[in-house]
């Protein structure tokens, strides 16, 4: 399943917050006619696109997902693998839990493939948990080696990137978000206020 497949909530986020595309622009930092593009499902984002628009909004990364299409029609519980246009392939493992402030993927990297991530919310933690394969993390400018059922954590609200080894890496990676101003992250609805 690629991104084709994956139906974003931008349109619904967008709404809620009461903003222009013009202003989500200016929040995100993707452009308006990207925006616009992938609310009409003409254009299939990157997972570097989501991040933007997510960190923008505040708001945890499958809050913009509609995780009910990506759900296994054999068992509700489970969901599939997306795989982003010459990125990696991720696959939503526990959606965003209001509770607990985090949300849990399982990615994999082919041999050899490197991800660089800009920089979260402020506050944002990630854990990541070597299943299978080795794996570096890039953390404060350093490489970290990790070898499989060795995990990290690290701040992400600063620029960060995980490397396979030669034979490739899934790993899970869990993001902890810091609530802002008493709103329910998993509503889909931006943490901050709009701008005028």
């Amino acid at each position: 399943m690629d991104t084709d497949d994956i139906t974003l909530k931008l349109r619904d986020v967008r709404a809620a917050s009461g903003l222009s595309l013009s202003k989500a622009a200016e929040l995100t930092g993707v452009s308006k006619a990207m925006l616009g593009q992938i609310e009409r499902g003409e254009s299939s984002p990157t997972i570097s696109t989501l991040w933007k628009i997510a960190k923008g909004f505040q708001l945890p990364l499958s809050a913009l997902i509609g995780t009910d299409a990506l759900r296994d029609t054999n068992d509700g519980d489970l969901f599939r693998t997306v795989t982003f246009p010459g990125s990696i392939a991720v696959k939503i493992v526990f959606p965003y839990d209001p509770a607990l402030g985090a949300e849990t993927f399982h990615v994999d990297l082919s041999p050899n493939q490197r991800y660089d991530s800009a920089a979260h919310a402020a506050g944002v933690t990630e854990e990541v948990f070597v299943l299978d394969g080795t794996l570096e993390v890039l953390r404060g400018g350093d490489w970290v080696p990790l070898q499989s059922g060795q995990g990290l954590r690290f701040a992400a609200d600063l620029p960060h990137g995980y490397r396979a080894g030669d034979v490739g890496a899934t790993f899970l990676n869990m993001h902890h978000y810091v609530p802002t101003n008493g709103r329910d992250l998993a509503a889909g609805q931006p943490a901050m206020e709009p701008r005028q």
